[in-house]
């Protein structure tokens, strides 16, 4: 097992295409939300993924806005859930990152995120037909 961070410059051909395909496998096909996947943030972003025999299998973005840094696009390949490949990566984005971190959560990953010390900062709102609301973790 390995966990690369680097920023959008720093990625090769092959860890985008991979990623892509992993967000593409996950968020569109497997949650069936239709939406634009590939956007300007990730240009900005600081992208944490984790490798297992050559293949990424979870992954995850984090960058600053004006207000907060944000974790976004966590995801880990089906075949590999419940193993705490996404939390080794969130643990190792909360230690770099500064402080506050927003995300917004899938409302029944409430539990999972709270664990991290995240707090429910919302109502549940719908973002491409999926329950959410805002966490966010400070100091």
């Amino acid at each position: 097992m390995e966990i690369l961070k680097k920023n959008f410059f720093e990625l090769t051909t092959k860890e985008l295409y991979d990623i892509l395909h992993l967000r593409s496998e996950i968020f569109v096909l497997e949650q069936n939300c239709l939406y634009q996947d590939l956007d300007e943030i990730d240009k900005i972003s600081i992208h944490y993924f984790l490798i297992i025999d050559g293949e990424i299998v979870s992954y995850l973005r984090t960058y600053k806005d004006k207000d907060f840094t944000r974790i976004t696009r966590v995801c880990t390949k089906k075949d590999y859930r419940k193993k705490g490949y996404s939390k080794t990566l969130i643990n190792n984005a909360i230690k770099d990152l500064d402080k506050p971190i927003l995300i917004h959560a899938q409302n029944y990953l409430k539990d999972f995120y709270e664990s991290f010390g995240f707090k429910k900062t919302s109502e549940i709102f719908l973002e491409d037909g999926i329950e959410h609301i805002i966490m966010v973790l400070r100091d």
